[in-house]
């Protein structure tokens, strides 16, 4: 293990880093602060989280940093390999002070103790990161709590989006604008496929899918009734609402059994791991709001456009996701429903106050948006206030009703 340890560090030193564009991460403030943290970046896999390591590295100084990959099929899933990469250090820099950027460091058995031991006893700083939410600093182990700070990496946004193809909003026209909006939905925001060329963007997506489904959910949660976990993720790409009853009748109907208890574990599972992000229903009582269906949206509109036969080439759809995963990275949000089943597609909200109502409907004029859609904001409005929006295609006008409807592209742009 020694022998591999100074192989890995001495490669890294020597190490070409790869062009990186910048996503205003700024993992470098965080070195800057008064007190040591151990600094967490977290999110789905292929999002950026180990680009945004390398970036850290190429602002401070690659020999500042030693980077790990604790993915590597040589190193042996077994705590003393963290031990020995820290005696190797020593051996190798006596007296150097490193920032350790530490990849996917959860496959490893009782990492955080040895995290805890190295933040405490050590100058060393801590980067790790991982695509599991146990990495979060709400939900990481206890002897790390209070000592950890997360940062989230998301897909790229239409914003960052547009830049990574070196496009400027400000210089396109409408046409061009909207076909960029349209790529963006069906092939969604992972950084490699939106630079890779189309005809590879599908093998890409379907590689993803198919190593997050193996790596980070079958293998990591040992789980042994893999066609049942497989048709649930099928029923959740499909449905716009799910309860685990609801998906536990559906997976019997498909000759599946499983319990309720075991439904509901896979659905954490698949939010652990940032794949699935449920959103509730907004209603006062917390016993209703854990009773009632919960919408399903996901952390990419591409998964949606490939793997849904239900939802694939229901734009609506596409643009109902995109305008979730902008309000989630900034909004408290819910959907709202009334006994007589009128809906409202997100209420965002601040500090217990309402701040907006929203519809998002693929529309380009007025005789597009229904009757219904209009009814539903005026009725929630009564209920709960908050400015009354609609989200469409390339619609932008003021109702007389005090309802304003906005273009997704400059939603997303905001």
């Amino acid at each position: 293990m020694h022998q591999y340890w100074q192989s890995v560090l001495l490669e890294w030193q020597g190490r070409k880093l790869p062009q990186i564009i910048d996503r205003g991460t700024n993992l470098n403030s965080y070195l800057s602060s008064s007190v040591k943290k151990i600094i967490s970046v977290v999110g789905f896999r292929r999002t950026g989280k180990t680009f945004s390591l390398f970036e850290l590295a190429q602002k401070i100084g690659q020999q500042n940093c030693l980077y790990v990959s604790f993915e590597d099929e040589r190193l042996p899933k077994q705590t003393p390999v963290l031990t020995s990469l820290t005696d190797t250090i020593t051996e190798l820099f006596p007296n150097r002070k490193f920032i350790l950027l530490l990849d996917e460091i959860q496959n490893i058995p009782d990492w955080s103790l040895w995290a805890r031991r190295i933040h405490e006893s050590t100058d060393h700083q801590l980067f790790i990161s991982g695509s599991s939410s146990r990495l979060l600093s709400t939900e990481l182990p206890t002897e790390l709590r209070g000592r950890s700070l997360s940062v989230i990496i998301n897909p790229l946004g239409f914003k960052e989006f547009l830049r990574f193809k070196q496009q400027d909003p400000g210089q396109l026209a409408k046409p061009k604008i909207l076909s960029l909006l349209r790529e963006f939905l069906y092939f969604g925001g992972f950084p490699e496929i939106v630079l890779a060329e189309e005809g590879k963007k599908p093998l890409i997506l379907d590689e993803y899918y198919q190593t997050f489904l193996s790596k980070d959910v079958i293998e990591r949660f040992h789980i042994r009734q893999t066609q049942t976990l497989k048709q649930l993720i099928q029923l959740l790409l499909n449905s716009p609402y799910f309860t685990a009853s609801k998906l536990t009748n559906n997976l019997k109907g498909l000759d599946l059994q499983a319990s309720r208890a075991t439904v509901a574990r896979y659905v954490n599972y698949l939010q652990e791991n940032f794949f699935l992000h449920p959103l509730s229903l907004h209603t006062p009582g917390i016993r209703n709001r854990l009773k009632a269906e919960r919408k399903t949206y996901f952390v990419d509109s591409s998964f949606l456009a490939r793997f849904s036969t239900a939802f694939s080439q229901n734009i609506g759809r596409l643009m109902e996701q995109a305008v979730f995963s902008r309000l989630f990275l900034q909004s408290d949000i819910y959907y709202w429903k009334d006994h007589r089943l009128r809906e409202i597609d997100f209420v965002t909200r601040k500090l217990e106050q309402t701040q907006k109502l929203i519809q998002v409907t693929y529309a380009s004029s007025l005789p597009e948006i229904s009757d219904r859609e209009i009814s539903n904001l005026i009725s929630a409005h009564s209920k709960l206030g908050g400015n009354m929006q609609i989200i469409t295609w390339d619609l932008e006008t003021d109702l007389k009703n005090g309802i304003s409807c906005v273009p997704l592209y400059k939603f997303l742009l905001s």
